[in-house]
């Protein structure tokens, strides 16, 4: 089944989205949504083939949700792309996916500039007869997502048209059977990201559960009350940072049935707090761009256990496993197994990254856990990603735009552990000689350049870096080095 299809074949006066972007609340209902996105489909059916890939840079709004699902009515490949990210992490993700048309708003037009052609949602579709959608299999690639990874640039994982039923039993798990009468998904995540697109908006308007559209700007408690408030959002996904901050604000936030957190560990202290503020349990669940929402909590089905993230979710065989690819009882690498249905089809013009993904027949998630009866528990991450404020930050693309300063030569970039966000982005620089190093400028550089929430907030200099006989940077002394600091 076409995505487009699975999300739009609903009673046409349906509610689909709730659009706060505005002055006022605004119900978008299946049919105002299927006429945007043909609108768009016609539009594009005239500029693109099936397996082109064009890029949608919007925030949450009904025109992100139509844009996507125009692009696959037509067969082609969408690529959500980031408002924060700045000219060269564009650059680089547009380049990659040999993308020529993005659709955005004013804005967006803005940031991409002449990188690629822009075509404005509000004014570009056409009116004609309504659209066919292309016929296509679960395996019909359909969207492609950009990840961070520790070394060289960012990955495309390239999904199919299954991905989004791949994510509709762990998205309902962990909102305590989603469907229930009355139920209206929210989430501060943006729609650029795995977690909002495919753990929120798509799997919404596939089950036919409202979705609220919101800007929220900066994140707090009394924003997030109001989109509660105004939006009627009963199932919320909060990322462990919005969570975090929210109990430092001493929150409380009335009307919700559900609430999911995945991405880092909550710990019993927060689950505690969720129950007082929030008056729920915080179901927690697992995954990543390549195969997400693998693992689940669901307190309606049973109680969590302290310290684990959850059981497999219904239709993923999620192991721990040794270093020859065996299933072990002992601490290993956290896989699932190959074929799952919201695995990633492969990596974007990188077979060898995706080769490298998989040990036999499993793919490695990149994390340490170990069983604990059903349930799964967390050890640790074996990569050098960096998890801050609910995104997963790459330092080699980091440490590639420092390296591009004129004052800078070498650096190394680690996450350093942060009560708030996890772990901050902190940089380790070896300035050139003779110069007289400028932490603020330096931190301008690379948020001007990628994004503003993957910047150094720390900046170090030293007179030289831990190295390899080869020369590479060995990331493990300074990220034992930045776990010190973090806990002096």
């Amino acid at each position: 089944m076409n995505m487009a299809a699975q999300c739009l074949d609903h009673p046409q006066d349906a509610v689909a989205l709730i659009d706060l972007t505005g002055d006022a609340r605004r119900d978008v209902t299946y049919g105002d949504l299927r006429a945007m996105a043909d609108g768009l489909a016609r539009a594009l059916a005239a500029r693109v083939q099936p397996g082109d890939r064009v890029g949608v840079l919007l925030s949450q709004t009904p025109w992100c949700a139509a844009a996507h699902l125009a692009i696959w009515s037509v067969g082609a490949i969408s690529v959500p792309l980031f408002k924060l990210f700045k000219r060269d992490a564009l650059s680089s993700r547009i380049s990659d996916s040999g993308l020529d048309l993005v659709l955005t708003d004013a804005e967006g037009a803005a940031l991409v500039g002449d990188l690629a052609q822009c075509w404005e949602t509000a004014t570009a579709g056409c009116a004609g007869a309504p659209v066919s959608i292309a016929d296509v299999t679960t395996d019909t690639a359909a969207v492609l997502i950009y990840t961070s990874g520790t070394t060289g640039k960012p990955k495309g994982a390239l999904h199919g048209h299954g991905v989004l039923d791949g994510h509709i039993p762990g998205v309902a798990l962990s909102h305590d059977v989603l469907g229930q009468p009355g139920d209206c998904l929210w989430t501060p995540a943006d729609w650029a990201w795995i977690g909002g697109l495919f753990d929120v908006l798509m799997p919404g308007l596939a089950l036919g559960v409202p979705v609220v559209a919101a800007r929220a700007g900066k994140f707090d408690a009394g924003t997030c009350a109001d989109i509660v408030a105004r939006g009627g959002a009963r199932n919320v996904f909060f990322p462990p940072t919005a969570l975090r901050m929210l109990k430092a604000e001493g929150a409380q936030i009335d009307g919700l049935r559900s609430v999911a957190s995945g991405g880092e560990p909550l710990g019993a202290e927060m689950l505690a707090w969720g129950r007082e503020a929030l008056g729920v349990t915080i179901n927690e669940f697992y995954g990543q761009t390549e195969c997400n929402m693998v693992v689940s909590s669901c307190g309606a089905q049973f109680a969590a256990k302290p310290g684990c993230m959850g059981k497999p979710v219904p239709g993923f065989e999620v192991a721990v496993i040794d270093g020859q690819g065996n299933i072990t009882d002992e601490e290993g690498d956290i896989a699932v197994r190959r074929g799952a249905p919201s695995m990633m089809l492969r990596y974007w013009n990188n077979p060898q990254a995706t080769a490298e993904k998989f040990r036999g027949d499993w793919l490695l998630t990149g994390d340490r856990g170990q069983y604990d009866g059903e349930f799964i528990r967390f050890v640790g991450r074996d990569d050098d990603v960096i998890t801050s404020a609910g995104y997963r930050i790459g330092p080699a693309e980091i440490e590639d735009c420092l390296l591009t300063h004129p004052d800078v030569a070498t650096v190394g970039v680690v996450g350093k552990p942060d009560p708030l966000r996890n772990e901050i982005v902190k940089a380790y620089v070896v300035p050139k000689p003779g110069v007289q190093p400028d932490a603020k400028a330096l931190q301008d550089y690379v948020r001007n350049r990628l994004a503003a929430h993957s910047y150094p907030r720390e900046i170090e200099f030293l007179e030289a870096l831990p190295m390899t006989v080869t020369g590479k940077v060995i990331r493990k002394a300074l990220k034992a080095r930045a776990a010190q600091e973090g806990e002096a």
